[in-house]
């Protein structure tokens, strides 16, 4: 693949990344052609996540990376759900998501001690699904532009409460609309 050598992988990615985002919040693209789009673009760079994760770039590149698998294989685990012939591959995607979705959340908690749990803030946020009601808090870095993430494990949001960022009081998410739609 031919990238121009003036630009950055970082950029690249996060120029790509904010295409998509304003894409669909003009109403361009639906969520799942967002959530294709990323995931093509994530495999065409040939990439893998970074082994250390040492700064904020790195680190938010990896949650996309993974984030972006994550929703993927979810959304191929659910278009195979219910139907006995791709019992195998329900069950081979929905693991892929669960895996995804771990690291994810590994990657969030390196963010945060990379900025030392400083300028941050979370909370559950309001959903329309019953199953993420109470489960689905949002983490917001107030100091980078689109560092807005989720997560439902058990075990980051004790660190976050231990840590004294996490607000009792529910919320609408930043990103309300995208949380909110259906795949």
């Amino acid at each position: 693949m031919y990238y121009c050598a003036r630009k950055s992988l970082f950029n690249i990615f996060f120029e790509n990344r904010s295409s998509l985002i304003f894409q669909y919040e003009k109403g361009d693209i639906t969520k799942r052609e967002f959530l294709e789009n990323n995931y093509h673009f994530v495999k065409s760079m040939n990439l893998n996540p970074f082994l250390k994760v040492d700064s904020f770039e790195k680190g938010m590149y990896n949650y996309q990376y993974y984030n972006v698998l994550a929703k993927y294989y979810k959304m191929l685990s659910k278009e195979s759900k219910g139907n006995k012939k791709q019992l195998k591959n329900y069950v081979t995607y929905l693991n892929k998501a669960n895996n995804y979705y771990n690291l994810k959340d590994k990657t969030t908690l390196e963010i945060l001690n990379l900025v030392k749990f400083k300028g941050v803030e979370s909370y559950f946020i309001q959903c329309e699904s019953k199953s993420l009601s109470d489960k689905l808090y949002e983490i917001v870095l107030l100091d980078y532009k689109e560092a807005i993430f989720h997560s439902k494990a058990p075990w980051l949001l004790e660190i976050i409460k231990r840590e004294g960022i996490f607000s009792n009081q529910k919320r609408k998410s930043i990103i309300d609309e995208y949380i909110n739609e259906k795949y």
